[in-house]
């Protein structure tokens, strides 16, 4: 087996230097007058409308696309004055119903925008009607910007009005978007994001919130008769609405009278949070937990309460033990675990409140295990608060949360999507497999929000016969679950972080990258993500010796973050190797924009380097010099565009030949930074590459890669398990200096 690389050296960076083109429809495509009339009318209504409301000084108008729109093909021309861009109002975004989704992208806009917006269209009709025969083609927009045409009209600069041609042909309408929220329940409200705070605008309406009741400047906690109210008065508010009830998900637990099992006391372990229901101190691990119950005192417990959070922790501290075919190598670990549920449903305000106090208060730990998952399935047109709250201590926070997928019951049949918390986009969601490999009989499903592959990847949760042995307040249970495959996933992050010193992108991308194999994925990512990781941790850390395996880690600064200095190695002037990568950072989110959930892209190129740039393992040329046209739906699909997790990879297969090389075999790899609101969320953010070469003839030639990587300057490091080991356990060794 060869051990993991760290190659340490510099990425560059540089600023992009395209321009955007001029504006132009389609090839082959043109507006009519009429598409423009019908806009002018939505905007003439909706002046009418919002000039009789008075609860915030503007207008919430939703522009409902013909397909699902790249960030370049987003209105410009319209809802646009100045500096004051379109873009910069966006406060929430979903798809239509339809069978090929549709954007509706809602916008808060002043009413002087809407006026604005009407002149300019009532502009552009005159100049449709007058110099284009009420028709204006591709063609002759080519001409008007390469000035083959003249444009003289002074009421519009140029620029703006093909900007509002353009809007015109990617828009259907624009109107006001209402949901239909039918909830009996107490609820977690989010409004769209206006001039006015929350509070203000329901004492408008006649509702008076305690501040205990209040999130956030948009997040709000209703009664049923609240919410009516709300809806009855403005229901164009409401952006996003769950309940806050939520059931648990089935545990199922089979008691049953087994052997004692006893354990040492704990050292310099490394410390696991759980976050889960409570904690029962008299198990025989208790000394390797430290307990806090984050219910109020008033709150009633039963011995119940205590069987899911205690099984739990006793996989984190001591799977192995009571799981010897499980045994990942990894040890023991010590946790702190904090009840924030009790029964068998919980209020998801309450423990969004905890969550945030917890993590606060325990900066020291950077692996959180949450096994609690909603009933409930996810809404595919936004994130559910819990996860937002995840997704944002993430970002902002040096910690990684591992999630469990969520779980049906034996008497649903047809599938159901995964619940919440599980549809985190930065956490490490995972579902359960069976000991055959197979999802198991409870397994939800993903995507997210449509499009981001959750869960990320499966494991072992038990499942017929064959389930996880735990240690529960009544003794020794078997259990089944994705609640049980996820403690084994943090046990497995707290090693790569906690000691071996990997950053948490990189632990999440190897993780990732152990749990896909050379082969095309025979189970679709909807139920097992990408892949069933490895029961063994040196099966993370190692590979096979025909395989070269190593991490790279930067931090984006600019639009282009490259290395173009990786050499490969060369066997008869041809590169033997079929090659895969996974790259992972935490972006920033914003949960009000909806289905356009991810701030920042990263985009990754890796492949052999030639005269025009790198050539890629996966064909992905959407940023290269040359122009290489790619539909939104096709970034999406085919090259994760947003997704904050990109895999790429070749197959394996009898024809794989050796590669040509080019330039002294020299490979590169390059992220495009890009941005989808104005802010630049992007700059600074950390990202983690894990890159696993495969020779094809079975050679190891891990020694050539380590010289060559030498002489071009780079810094190898070997990740010798038993030495980093030996590291952590004299750094965390306890000095007494009265010695």
């Amino acid at each position: 087996m060869n051990n993991l690389l760290q190659l340490k050296g510099t990425f560059e960076q540089a600023s992009s230097n395209s321009q955007p083109g001029a504006p132009n429809l389609p090839a082959g495509k043109s507006v009519k007058v009429s598409q423009l009339e019908q806009l002018k009318r939505n905007f003439v209504e909706l002046k009418r409308f919002w000039s009789k409301e008075n609860i915030f000084p503007g207008a919430l108008i939703s522009v409902y696309y013909n397909k699902v729109v790249a960030k370049s093909n987003r209105i410009q021309g319209l809802l646009s004055k100045g500096s004051i861009t379109a873009n910069g109002s966006i406060v929430g975004a979903r798809f239509t119903n339809d069978e090929s989704p549709k954007h509706i992208i809602t916008h808060y806009v002043s009413m002087e925008l809407i006026d604005e917006s009407i002149e300019r269209l009532n502009v552009c009709i005159d100049i449709l009607n007058k110099k284009f025969d009420g028709t204006i083609t591709h063609d002759v927009i080519k001409k008007i910007n390469s000035k083959q045409i003249a444009f003289t009209p002074s009421k519009i600069a140029k620029t703006n009005f093909l900007k509002v041609i353009v809007d015109a042909f990617y828009t259907e309408k624009f109107d006001i978007l209402v949901d239909d929220v039918d909830l009996k329940d107490e609820s977690i409200i989010t409004i769209y994001k206006t001039d006015v705070k929350a509070t203000k605008l329901m004492e408008k309406l006649g509702i008076n919130l305690q501040f205990t009741r209040v999130m956030d400047d948009t997040t709000i906690l209703l009664r049923p008769d609240e919410l009516t109210l709300l809806k009855q008065k403005a229901p164009y508010l409401i952006s996003m609405a769950v309940s806050d009830i939520t059931k648990l998900t089935k545990i199922d637990f089979d008691f049953c009278n087994g052997t004692v099992i006893t354990i040492p006391s704990p050292k310099n372990e490394p410390t696991i949070g759980v976050i889960d229901t409570m904690f029962d101190e008299s198990v025989y691990f208790s000394k390797w937990v430290k307990f806090k119950n984050m219910l109020p005192k008033d709150i009633p417990l039963s011995p119940s309460d205590y069987e899911h959070g205690t099984a739990v922790s006793s996989i984190i501290v001591d799977g192995p033990s009571a799981n010897p075919r499980m045994d990942d190598g990894c040890g023991r670990f010590r946790v702190r675990h904090f009840g924030v549920a009790a029964g068998n449903q919980f209020s998801s305000f309450t423990i969004l409140r905890n969550i945030n106090e917890i993590i606060s208060s325990n900066k020291d730990i950077k692996v959180w295990n949450l096994s609690l998952g909603s009933k409930l399935e996810i809404n595919p047109n936004f994130i559910s608060q819990e996860a937002a709250i995840l997704d944002r201590i993430q970002y902002e926070n040096d910690v990684m949360f591992v999630i469990a997928g969520t779980n049906k019951v034996s008497t649903e049949k047809q599938p159901k999507a995964i619940g919440a918390p599980a549809d985190s986009i930065n956490s490490l969601v995972v579902n359960s497999v069976d000991f055959n490999n197979r999802p198991a009989s409870y397994t939800r499903q993903g995507p997210v929000l449509s499009f981001f592959t959750k869960p990320d990847i499966s494991y072992y949760g038990g499942d017929g016969t064959k389930n996880i042995r735990v240690c529960t307040p009544t003794g020794e249970a078997f259990v089944r679950g994705t609640s049980f495959a996820a403690p084994w996933i943090a046990r497995k992050m707290s090693y790569l972080i906690n000691i071996l010193g990997l950053s948490r992108e990189v632990a999440k991308a190897l993780i990732i990258n152990a749990a896909t194999g050379w082969n095309k994925q025979e189970v679709d990512a909807s139920l097992i993500g990408h892949g069933i990781v490895p029961m063994k941790i040196d099966d993370v850390v190692r590979c096979p010796d025909a395989e070269i395996q190593f991490v790279l880690s930067g931090i984006s600064e600019k639009y282009d973050t490259y290395n173009y200095n990786i050499p490969v190695p060369i066997s008869k002037d041809k590169h033997p190797f079929i090659a895969k990568a996974t790259l992972c950072y935490f972006p920033r989110c914003s949960r009000n924009q909806g289905v356009d959930y991810t701030n920042t892209e990263l985009e990754i190129q890796f492949g052999r380097l030639t005269d025009n740039g790198i050539k890629p393992i996966d064909n992905n040329y959407q940023s290269a010099v040359a122009e290489h046209f790619t539909w939104e739906e096709d970034a999406r699909k085919y090259f994760r565009k947003w997704d904050n997790v990109k895999h790429i990879r070749e197959i394996s297969k009898k024809g794989n030949r050796a590669k040509k090389y080019y330039d002294k075999g020299i490979w590169g790899v390059s992220l495009k930074t890009k941005e989808r609101l104005d802010e630049k969320y992007g700059v600074g953010i950390k990202f983690g590459i894990v890159v696993t070469l495969k020779e094809i003839d079975g050679v190891n030639r891990i020694d050539d890669f380590i010289k060559n990587c030498s002489l071009r300057g780079w810094l190898v490091n070997k990740i010798d398990v038993e030495n980093r080991i030996d590291i952590y356990n004299v750094a965390e060794e306890e000095i007494d200096f009265n010695d």
